[in-house]
């Protein structure tokens, strides 16, 4: 370097010291805060513990401070080093990972291993066997079967929710009531409360009466009762809680039902995260379907087609759950007799001719006549005999129904007449050794529990326990089910981003609404919010339908999904908005509704990408607002857009924080100088609400305010420049000065990518000095030549990805700065960004990744990114189910590609001894690991034709899709233990909540900046402490009145769901101020200032009251993978 003269030196040192000092009062202020926010880090001395390091700043030794005020500011962070704490995880924590579980009868990762997959010809039941059976079997105890009228209507799919109703669901329900009274031995089923809820609500009086007499008789069992029939493949956990708490509850306020029993026929194959939560939701038992051809036929020759089915980290057998599975290729009347569809078709009496549809197999029904009906029973008898073989105790349930069946009043007397005359002759004559009649779902199961133990009640004896899920789901050949994991993964990512927003309202909400009623204030609008959280969670409910988020409904019914997902987004936006208000008055009892705050974003229509709002700036500080809605503590960085380049950000206190100022791009190499992003870390206690200001300053005034350098690669020419305040550097394809690797640096991360790709290729992590290979790269899939092709829900690839892109030299932008350094890269049909960060908060440990993907112009195209590690797998990988549990994967030879891709609800990881790669995901995609060390995930997929599943349309409706992950590498002291079950690190699990919940930004409105400084608390701080590290607070959900009409009220009775995580210790957690205390809770000391009256322990529905909460320790213990949840009072 040039010596530099005295001025030059003075110009450069005193406004690094000045920096330095300011630096090192930000981050003496920022470790008060901890305990200013009440955070409390509990030391668990054992001798037997796994080590967690937590963050704090101190300032290092100033070495070169006197380079170039660019450089300096550049390596800002160098100034910085972490102080490291130890803090202590409890044993407990540990033992799911570290000790596998008893081995059970019947484990779904050894049945994969023995299958062979063929599919050889069985005869009437092609995908089975031929069934025999010894008529005198029954003389000891007859055969019961239970014939179940059933109609299965979708919310949507060919058509809209709405014109669903009014074509088909009204006379549907309409027609059952009738029907049923007129038919008092008939029974009927029904599971969508999205459905009943709109026709409840456009019913008489009178007319709700005699439903109620229905139920009371038993005749009509409402099943499930969720607001829809969820997927159970893309759909997170928190969503599918919420939709059957919705449904639940609105039996519940509405009919005074509760089901027991689940009924999930349409589903694309099955999670066993459902069958935990229907045992927590009180369930006894459940019915799924669509499992692959082979397992249902493994399972049916050794009689294990109905079992209690076991989660995979379940040590003591607490969650089973008794499952029956229906054994045949559809739930269609011709599969639900027997093995022999020509012969069930027979006795699907909406088919006799003349009628709309008729049998395939060219043989029709008949009407049921004297002269008939002995054939005609011993047929049917015969079909329910060869079932029964498949199942033990002699009893059958044959579901009678189908999409939409029974809409008019003809198929109601055909069903009931003809099956009414084949009940009496077979009951009647006693050497048919059986008993057969119209039943409910719950009658079959009461009937089976009989059988097998004498009681209704209890589980019943002499069943297998089964163990893992029922993905990937084939119903034929090679037809796999793998493509919906990923179809209109836009809609996928707008579900995600609503779910945020739902939980992060529905908190906010109850802490307001309870802080009225303790201080009495009535001009909270509580009336109001509550409609629009309800329309919210009823918009959010529907779109985790099977065929909604799935992307498996034609482009009209996506359209209608969108647009309720945007309302029910634009309504949680205005919840938060209107209780953040609340809870920062300072008067309460002078509080007045009206507009202070705006959003931070906008949608100008459902499938458009949001436009950040913009704060415009003047010396007059202008007020944000930042919301934390996760339990635990945060510093993380938070970057707004904002319209002048030269600032200050002061915190709640008033003290100036640093900031960088990064620059906006038009294109690639472009540069805006009409807005900016200025970024800055924030410290947000848990829950809790805190306000920040930005004001407009003179240049040059704030040091604390940094410009990041910029440099652009494979630029046709080099040159340097200034463009407003940034410098960029422009490195033309024929310098010399240009490695081929570029290098970016964090204080944990430093990523090496390819010059030639500008994709990633290395990271170090530099405390463990593990330098992973991590070579990123797009692929393209076909789809097959043959006759069957890929379609919304089937993956069908024509063989092997090809690449995307080559080493052709892309344009590449890397900004680098002291808080954020972002690369960019445009691609063929996709724009790949990579972003690092220096934080004290866990986002710093990993590596972001955001991609745009716009394949609107391209044929039969499926776009993937891979990832190529060192890491030693094995052909085995993780996936998570639903957000709420981790199974391990084997990828298959035997298998077709397509049938080796899973759901990916939340994450994947590889690993080996030595090291774990960890995936983490913002939305729902398919994800496969093809070969040892590798793992890919989907990106989006556009087909030009319908699979053959109903859809009857191709996927052309594609948008720029905004997907968005993040990496964790993470260095390891052992091998997992070989078991199904996976656990994600407690840094994974934070990483991945705070992936899916961000913080929420609130702007002030224009002119209410005067308004908010005299009238508003600096902050909000609702709990004494946040949650003990590994526990989420999954909702504090505000419970409703019965609904009067259309009008909406909270009741006094709040629903507090936490699930505590189970977790794998082998790695280490950084950037925590959060505690652990072995997954006890204290109820009564979890606020600050509202007190909690009344907690009861209570089914997940909040419906069954199972334990009160001791008054006097008031200590509540969750076991690691549990969810508990409770209703209380809080005043």
């Amino acid at each position: 370097m040039k010596r530099l003269t005295l001025r030059r030196y003075l110009s450069v040192f005193l406004p690094a010291v000045t920096l330095i000092l300011c630096f090192a009062l930000y981050l003496t202020k920022e470790s008060a805060s901890l305990n200013a926010f009440g955070e409390i880090e509990n030391d668990f001395h054992s001798k037997e513990s796994f080590k967690v390091t937590s963050h704090d700043y101190l300032n290092e030794d100033v070495e070169s401070i006197v380079q170039e005020h660019s450089r300096l500011i550049v390596n800002i962070t160098s100034l910085l080093k972490w102080k490291k704490k130890e803090v202590t995880i409890p044993l407990q924590m540990c033992k799911l990972a570290s000790t596998a579980p008893d081995r059970v009868n019947v484990q779904m990762r050894d049945v994969f291993e023995e299958l062979p997959f063929d599919n050889p010809d069985g005869g009437v039941w092609k995908q089975g066997y031929d069934i025999n059976y010894d008529p005198s079997q029954w003389k000891v105890q007859k055969l019961r079967v239970f014939v179940v009228p059933h109609s299965h209507n979708d919310p949507g799919w060919v058509k809209t929710f709405e014109q669903y109703y009014e074509d088909q669901t009204r006379h549907i329900l309409n027609l059952m009531v009738k029907k049923l009274e007129a038919y008092p031995s008939m029974r009927f089923i029904y599971a969508e409360m999205s459905f009943f809820s709109l026709w409840w609500s456009k019913i008489e009086d009178a007319m709700r009466l005699r439903v109620k007499r229905l139920l009371e008789r038993k005749q009509l069992e409402l099943v499930t009762g969720g607001w829809v029939m969820t997927d159970e493949a893309n759909a997170h956990y928190f969503s599918m809680i919420d939709q059957i708490i919705e449904g639940n509850q609105w039996m519940m306020n509405q009919l005074g039902v509760k089901p027991v029993s689940g009924w999930a026929i349409d589903p694309f194959g099955h999670s066993p995260t459902m069958a935990y939560l229907l045992r927590q939701f009180g369930f006894k038992n459940m019915l799924i379907h669509r499992v692959h051809y082979s397992v249902k036929k493994y399972l049916a020759q050794n009689a294990q087609l109905e079992f209690n089915w076991r989660q995979t980290w379940d040590h003591s057998g607490t969650t089973d759950m008794f499952c029956h599975m229906m054994p045949f290729y559809s739930y269609d009347v011709p599969h639900t007799c027997g093995p022999n569809p020509k012969i069930c078709c027979q006795f699907d009496f909406r088919r006799l001719p003349g009628e709309d549809i008729s049998c395939p197999w060219q043989v029709p029904p008949s009407v049921i006549t004297i002269a008939n009906v002995e054939e005609r029973a011993e047929t049917l008898l015969d079909q329910y005999r060869q079932k029964a073989q498949l199942y033990r105790n002699n009893v059958v349930i044959a579901p009678l129904g189908d999409d939409f069946r029974y809409d008019g009043e003809k198929e109601w007397d055909q069903q009931y007449n003809n099956y009414q005359l084949l009940f009496d002759y077979i009951n009647s004559n006693n050497d048919m050794n059986a008993e057969v009649k119209f039943g409910t779902l719950t009658d079959y199961f009461d009937a089976l529990r009989e059988r097998a133990r004498g009681s209704v009640d209890g589980p019943p004896g002499g069943y297998p326990v089964l163990s893992g899920d029922f993905f990937s789901y084939a119903d034929r050949d090679d037809h796999y089910w793998t493509g919906y994991f990923t179809s209109r993964p836009f809609y996928k990512g707008l579900d995600r981003i609503l779910e945020s927003h739902q939980r992060a309202g529905e908190i906010l909400f109850s802490l307001a609404l309870a802080e009225a009623r303790r201080l009495h204030i009535k001009a909270f609008p509580k009336d109001a919010l509550m409609s629009h959280i309800v329309l919210a969670r009823r918009n959010l409910g529907l779109f985790q339908h099977h065929d909604a988020i799935t992307g498996t409904a034609r482009e009209s019914v996506v359209v209608d999904y969108g647009k309720r997902l945007l309302q029910g987004l634009n309504n949680m936006k205005q919840v938060i908005i209107n209780s953040t208000q609340f809870l920062l008055f300072a008067d309460k009892t002078q509080y007045k509704p009206g507009v202070v705050f705006d959003v931070d974003e906008t949608r100008h229509s459902h499938d458009s990408l949001p436009v950040k709002t913009v704060i415009h700036l003047t010396s007059r500080p202008r007020v944000v607002v930042l919301y934390n809605s996760l339990a635990h503590y945060r510093s993380c960085l938070v970057t707004l857009v904002v319209n002048e380049a030269d600032l200050e950000v002061r915190d709640e206190n008033g003290v100036v924080v640093a900031t960088q100022i990064s620059p906006q791009w038009q294109f690639i190499t472009d540069v805006s100088l009409q807005t900016y992003r200025v970024s800055f870390i924030a410290m947000i206690p848990a829950l809790g609400l805190v306000k920040y200001t930005v004001a407009k300053t003179n240049p040059g005034k704030n040091p604390l305010n940094v410009f990041p350098t910029v440099t652009i690669y494979n630029t046709p020419e080099s040159s340097e420049t200034t463009v407003g305040p940034f410098s960029i550097k422009k490195l033309g394809l024929k310098s010399e000065s240009v490695p081929g690797q570029i290098h970016v640096k964090s204080r944990e991360l430093d990523l090496r990518l390819s010059r030639k790709t500008g994709m990633l290729q290395e990271i170090l992590r530099k405390d463990s000095r593990i330098l992973m290979k991590v070579n990123v790269s797009f692929v393209r899939y076909g789809t097959s030549r043959g006759i069957d092709k890929s379609g919304a829900y089937l993956f069908l690839p024509d063989g092997e990805a090809q690449r995307l892109h080559g080493d052709d030299f892309p344009v590449i932008r890397v900004t680098e700065g002291p808080l954020e350094t972002e690369v960019q890269v445009t691609l063929p049909l996709v724009d790949h960004v990579i972003k690092i960060v220096n934080s004290p908060g866990v986002e710093s440990s990993a590596v972001e990744i955001l991609n745009f993907v716009d394949i609107r112009q391209e044929s039969n195209t499926e776009v993937a990114m891979r990832f190529i590690t060192n890491v030693k797998s094995d052909g085995e990988f993780f996936t998570d189910l639903n957000g709420f549990q981790v199974i391990r994967r084997k990828t298959y030879e035997k298998l077709p590609l397509g049938a080796n891709f899973y759901p990916m609800a939340a994450m994947a990881f590889l690993e080996d001894k030595d090291r774990r790669f960890n995936l983490l995901t913002g939305q729902s995609l398919g994800v496969a690991s093809l070969k040892p060390g590798w793992i890919e995930v989907m990106q989006d997929r556009r087909l030009d034709q319908d699979d053959g599943r109903g859809l009857l349309e191709p996927v052309h409706d594609n948008k720029v899709t905004p997907n968005i992950f993040r990496i964790l590498i993470e260095p390891s002291n052992s091998a997992s233990v070989d078991q199904p079950a996976g656990y994600a690190s407690l840094q994974s699990n934070l990483v991945s909540l705070h992936l899916l919940h961000p913080v929420h930004v609130l702007p002030s409105a224009e002119d209410a900046d005067s308004r908010i400084t005299k009238a508003f608390l600096p902050a909000f701080q609702p709990l004494r402490n946040g949650l003990p590290c590994d526990v989420h607070l999954l909702n504090l959900r505000t419970l409703l009145e019965p609904e009067d009409g259309s009008k909406f009220s909270p009741s006094d009775v709040t629903g507090l769901i936490l699930h505590r995580f189970g977790v794998d210790c082998r790695f280490a957690t950084k950037g925590v101020s959060c505690h652990f205390n072995d997954g006890q809770i204290s109820i009564s000391s979890l606020f600050r200032t509202l007190q909690v009256s009344e907690a009861n322990v209570t089914s997940l529905s909040l419906l069954d009251r199972l334990s009160s909460v001791n008054q006097t320790t008031s200590v509540l213990e969750i076991p690691p993978m549990e969810i508990r949840a409770l209703s209380v009072r809080l005043q």
